[in-house]
């Protein structure tokens, strides 16, 4: 009865999994992104990047690659002080072409005393079996 059950639990797993559309996984795979961000996670970072990722801030004011990105990450986990307190994602829209996706949207980041609003866009490279973020770009949208 035991196996029953376990297989029903894992047969019931793999069809809500299959049910869920590229563009959906593209979004929470992002929202994943953000989150490694915010909570300085190495691990996911070291696995989600691309190695031959390149992020352009704001203005170009500062372009990184994976081991910056990955770096910045350990520094903190490390002690450095970082004052993002919240990153909030939303109004994602996914864009497909072959093995490419660009995933586009808005970001509230909250590092006080008022959180700027930031346009981003990412591209996401399928290798190996495996979604990877090869580039980020974001930037500031001015106070109106």
């Amino acid at each position: 009865m035991k196996f029953v059950s376990l297989f029903l639990t894992l047969l019931v797993t793999s069809f809500s999994s299959f049910s869920q559309t590229t563009q959906e996984h593209l979004v929470e795979l992002d929202k994943g992104w953000e989150k490694a961000l915010l909570n300085s996670e190495v691990a996911v970072l070291e696995e989600l990047l691309a190695e031959e990722f390149i992020w352009v801030h704001n203005h170009a004011s500062q372009i990184d690659g994976k081991a910056e990105a990955i770096n910045r990450a350990k520094k903190i986990r490390a002690g450095q002080q970082d004052d993002t307190r919240n990153r909030s994602p939303r109004d994602h829209h996914v864009v497909l072409m072959g093995n490419t996706a660009v995933v586009s949207g808005f970001t509230l980041v909250d590092r006080g005393p008022q959180p700027t609003n930031y346009h981003f866009m990412r591209t996401y490279a399928w290798v190996d079996g495996k979604w990877k973020l090869l580039a980020n770009h974001t930037m500031a949208i001015p106070e109106a």
